[in-house]
């Protein structure tokens, strides 16, 4: 899966412009040698999130699926001192590379990560008194769970508060005619959907592989 529909050039140019740390280069460079690095956010993507988080003043977020913790950085280090990033994901494999470079980056203490499956950590978080008290979600998960995901973030989620949901474009695959895979089709149905959907705002970004934004009215 291609990590941008521009051609290569202008992407390897809007990269260039994309601020990031030196931890931040430095995690992506380790992450690359990952056999499932095409998982990780570009730097570009990186200093969007950061921007919009920033842009909203949010102080409370959640992120399903962490992978290496480059997206983590990039949310985290944009919330206030005492915000706080909750992180949905199972593997402790890759996690143990992001909580390495979360404390190197001064940010460990934003970060609570919940090592379950994502749709528990969001049914916990509801049953505690938890909706409508999150500023900003970030979606980059299972894409057959992102329906569910949606939904849950959605409850959890203030008015006005914004959801990034990644990979929406996976490709150009959800623009073919006729049946896909799994994945394909569960990203088709979600972007018809939210494109309906009158509980919020949104707008399809050509940025990486695409990324939703959506605003809750």
């Amino acid at each position: 899966m291609p990590r941008s529909l521009l051609p290569e050039n202008v992407d390897t140019y809007v990269a260039s412009l994309a601020r990031e740390t030196d931890v931040q280069a430095r995690l992506r460079a380790e992450t690359a040698k990952l056999p499932s690095a095409g998982m990780q956010i570009g730097a570009d993507q990186g200093s969007f999130l950061s921007l919009i988080v920033s842009a909203i003043g949010a102080k409370r977020a959640i992120e399903v699926g962490t992978f290496t913790g480059y997206s983590a950085i990039s949310i985290a280090s944009a919330l206030p001192e005492d915000g706080r990033l909750v992180c949905c994901d199972i593997s402790e494999e890759w996690t143990g590379i992001a909580k390495r470079y979360w404390k190197e980056a001064g940010l460990d203490t934003r970060i609570e990560l919940r090592l379950a499956p994502a749709l528990d950590t969001l049914h916990d978080l509801l049953a505690k008194g938890g909706a409508a008290t999150f500023d900003f979600v970030f979606i980059d998960a299972d894409k057959t769970g992102y329906d569910a995901y949606y939904e849950s973030c959605l409850k959890l989620l203030r008015p006005n508060g914004l959801i990034a949901i990644d990979n929406t474009l996976w490709g150009g695959a959800v623009a073919e005619e006729g049946k896909g895979d799994a994945d394909t089709e569960a990203l088709k149905a979600l972007n018809l959907k939210i494109a309906e959907d009158a509980r919020v705002e949104s707008s399809l970004l050509t940025i990486g592989d695409g990324v939703t934004l959506v605003r809750k009215r």
